[in-house]
């Protein structure tokens, strides 16, 4: 669970929804119509630049960004050359018995095409493709949260714009003003708080948890490769050490 992203969203929408309710209740800023025109008008433009299964599947890989925890690169590390040990003193199929406590489906594949007898160029290629369609998943997650967050104003302002016309229309009829007033303002409010405290940062968070994952399955792949090359463990130690920055190098050997 990411206590940050959730601690961001309490906070920011706890503080705007704080000063709704002093200036005489939350009631006063929901408008159905507004809400229809920033999301249902968001809605219908994604669908018009999407395709229907990416649609469908974003808000699964936004909730990773809550969700989803990612081993640390030290652990794979530790893992890793445990495995290379093992690897040496009774050969590759005895990590076999390893793979009923992995709970990674990617390093797991990985340590099966090794157990399989693949040739290490045939490893590797499968998977960094399976890591690239992984990213590029994430990828295509994180544009639709972008276009959501360029959209929403848009449609707050053409909810305005509706407002004004309404009121500068029936200025004879003062019962009408406030509810054009209302459509015109809350429709701004509606695509600003849509844009700035929900599509725009969850668009952020993806985009550094898919750059974490993406790193992460590079040192997996050079580690398997390097298992089943044979290579000394304290070998791929140091070699998978130069994915960690120069602080954390240290909790490798300690």
């Amino acid at each position: 669970m990411d206590i940050a992203t959730i601690l961001g969203t309490l906070l920011a929408f706890g503080l705007v929804f704080q000063a709704m309710a002093a200036g005489g209740g939350i009631g006063g800023f929901i408008d159905v119509p507004s809400l229809g025109i920033v999301f249902g008008g968001t809605a219908g433009v994604l669908l018009m630049n999407f395709p229907m299964n990416q649609i469908a599947g974003v808000m699964k890989i936004a909730l990773k960004t809550l969700t989803f925890k990612l081993s640390s690169p030290t652990d794979e590390i530790l893992r890793i050359v445990e495995y290379a040990n093992l690897a040496r003193r009774e050969g590759l199929l005895a990590l076999e018995d390893k793979l009923q406590s992995v709970d990674d489906a990617f390093f797991s594949k990985g340590i099966q095409l090794v157990i399989d007898g693949f040739p290490v160029e045939t490893v590797r290629d499968i998977m960094e493709l399976e890591a690239e369609w992984q990213y590029q998943r994430h990828s295509a997650g994180k544009k639709i949260l972008d276009q959501a967050g360029a959209m929403a104003p848009a449609f707050g302002m053409v909810g305005t714009l509706i407002g004004l016309v309404k009121m500068l229309a029936n200025l004879s009829d003062p019962s009408q003003i406030g509810g054009g007033m209302a459509v015109a303002l809350l429709t701004t409010l509606y695509g600003a708080m849509t844009a700035n405290m929900f599509a725009i940062p969850l668009a952020g968070k993806l985009e550094i948890r898919a750059k974490e994952e993406a790193l992460l399955r590079d040192l997996m792949v050079e580690g398997i490769v390097a298992i089943q090359s044979g290579e000394k463990p304290q070998l791929i130690k140091e070699k998978l050490k130069s994915f960690l920055p120069p602080s954390l190098r240290e909790t490798v050997e300690a």
